[in-house]
């Protein structure tokens, strides 16, 4: 599965490691993420991050 990148902040959101602290488990690839997910750092939406 592809990285993603915040382009804001640098973020990097690896779909192995989710994003549990905000409810996305491992494993979830970045376009299943739902469209109000936001950058955990800095609060940018989805349409900031860009494919590694």
């Amino acid at each position: 599965m592809k990285k993603y990148v915040c382009s804001i902040c640098g973020y990097v959101y690896d779909p192995e490691v989710g994003d549990p602290d905000n409810g996305i488990a491992p494993g979830t690839a970045f376009e299943d993420i739902p469209e109000d997910w936001v950058c955990p750092l800095c609060g940018a939406g989805k349409d900031v991050f860009e494919e590694e």
